[in-house]
């Protein structure tokens, strides 16, 4: 009888793990590639660990004024730290 709890209670645990991985992955679209140029709005910086406003990685045909370093999905990055620059962009491909 302990047994067959147990069993139902670790299926009902990896149900309810799987399932709020799935709903988290479907909303958090914060790092999704950007296809957009610079000059873009306000709403693609965010707030760096320094307490600095950091413009979000974007794709241009040149490095922009300010980018820290190539992506290997061809995006550039304005990062303040080598830490996590280009993580969701198939990482560094270049420093700047």
């Amino acid at each position: 009888m302990l047994n067959r709890f147990r069993m139902i209670a670790l299926a009902g645990a990896c149900l309810a793990l799987t399932a709020g991985s799935a709903a988290d992955a479907r909303r958090d679209t914060r790092h999704a590639p950007q296809s957009r140029t610079y000059g873009s709005s306000s709403d693609e910086y965010y707030t760096a660990r320094s307490g600095n406003r950091v413009h979000r990685p974007i794709r241009a045909a040149r490095a922009p004024a300010g980018a820290s370093a190539q992506c290997r999905d061809g995006s550039w990055s304005f990062s303040e730290n080598r830490r996590g620059t280009c993580s969701h962009h198939g990482g560094v491909a270049r420093w700047l």
